[in-house]
């Protein structure tokens, strides 16, 4: 009877050391700032098949956070019109955007781009991104965010939720007398005065789904 009682007591020693070993690795790894995490360690692949997101709260309500790369620089805006879905048989995104946006510029030149979305507690800093350009201010430095580089070399945000890796696929500009609606063929002409130029519908092939761990 000793002797099973020695071996219980050992078994329940072993199992506390393991449970406490668990519950310390949890806390770990509950208390490492986002901030220092890798982004391996924060994102994990999904298939655009597998987005389980409503697209009309997702564009129209998070906001999109259009990040494009040049070189060791990178800029980021926001936009709140676009949409998900096929094009020449493949996952795609699409945005409208003004034709004087620094980072529609970037895309054009580098052809990648990734479309960020971030919880409600971001959204202060979402909406800072589409405040100002980053043309000619340094609004990237003024975030809060955390920049982070993807495997592919795209840029995005440690605290985004959803990323959409791009590839552009093409370029459109619109014209006022394409649309039916004359609020619609207003606003477009209220672009063209800023910019100097029609929006642009920007049409992209998606390469990667990364969502948050």
């Amino acid at each position: 009877m000793k002797k099973l009682f020695l071996l219980c007591s050992a078994v329940f020693c072993m199992s506390c050391a393991s449970q406490e070993k668990k519950n310390a690795d949890t806390q770990n790894a509950e208390s490492k700032n986002v901030k220092d995490m890798s982004f391996e360690e924060l994102f994990t692949g999904i298939s655009a098949e597998e987005i389980s997101d409503n697209v009309f709260k997702l564009v129209g309500k998070d906001f999109t956070v259009i990040t494009s790369r040049k070189d060791s620089t990178f800029n980021s805006m926001t936009a709140s019109w676009g949409g998900l879905g096929i094009l020449f048989n493949k996952p795609a995104t699409w945005c409208m955007l003004r034709a004087n946006r620094y980072t529609l510029e970037i895309i054009k030149n580098e052809h990648t781009y990734t479309l960020s979305y971030f919880p409600d507690e971001y959204k202060e800093q979402v909406l800072f991104l589409g405040s100002k350009s980053g043309r000619n201010t340094n609004k990237m430095q003024e975030t809060t965010l955390t920049p982070v580089q993807t495997p592919s070399g795209n840029m995005t945000y440690k605290e985004a939720r959803l990323v959409f890796e791009c590839k552009l696929t093409e370029i459109t500009t619109v014209s006022p007398d394409d649309f039916l609606n004359q609020e619609d063929k207003d606003f477009i002409l209220g672009g063209f005065e800023e910019a100097k130029e029609y929006h642009k519908l920007v049409f992209g092939e998606i390469t990667g789904v990364w969502i948050k761990k």
